[in-house]
């Protein structure tokens, strides 16, 4: 059975600084969790950046008209991973770059092995970090979420994803970083 792969959601400026409308107010300490499995995952890790589309269809129209701060040209950088995951990510695999709020694709199933098993950490737990487990277990991946490697909107919206994603046991399973590390120890035993 192939290791599992972490998956590092959306770990990008435009949800750490405090002036964006995206701001995580959680997104330091689930960064600290995330650099606990980074040391044990070594390179079995992908991270995942959130884009704007370049066109807007359906309800993304909508969705950016109440975001527009996001898209203006002096805020680009926000796009990008923070540091110092902006480093890491350019010496392994490409990110996954999507304009949805799910990551989960082929590239990620492909980079998973089979069966697919993944952990995730990022944020937002109640937008992105759901999207990708909830898709992720519809195509037949096992998904573990460190829960606290995420950061939601909110306390409250991050507990609220949390509860729904572990009503998709045993599809989902809600984990933590330390059982995480732990069991990357007991495979290497």
């Amino acid at each position: 059975m192939p290791a599992p792969l972490l998956v590092v959601v959306d770990m990008q400026d435009v949800f750490r600084d405090r002036d964006s409308p995206w701001a995580t107010p959680t997104f330091d300490a689930a960064m600290a969790g995330i650099d606990r499995l980074l040391e044990g995952f070594g390179e079995r890790v992908r991270f995942t950046r959130f884009v704007p589309p370049e066109t807007m269809p359906g309800s993304w129209g909508p969705y950016y008209e109440t975001f527009a701060e996001v898209l203006r040209d002096d805020r680009s950088a926000w796009w990008e991973l923070t540091a110092p995951y902006r480093e890491r990510a350019k010496a392994g695999p490409e990110p996954v770059v999507r304009s949805t709020f799910s990551a989960w694709d082929e590239r990620l199933r492909d980079a998973t092995g089979d069966p697919a098993t993944i952990v995730l950490g990022g944020v937002a737990t109640d937008c992105c970090v759901i999207s990708t487990a909830l898709a992720a277990a519809d195509g037949g991946a096992f998904v573990r979420v460190a829960a606290d490697a995420c950061g939601g909107s909110s306390e409250a919206s991050h507990e609220a994803a949390i509860t729904v994603m572990g009503g998709y046991a045993p599809q989902i399973e809600i984990s933590s970083v330390d059982r995480e590390l732990e069991r990357l120890a007991e495979r290497s035993r």
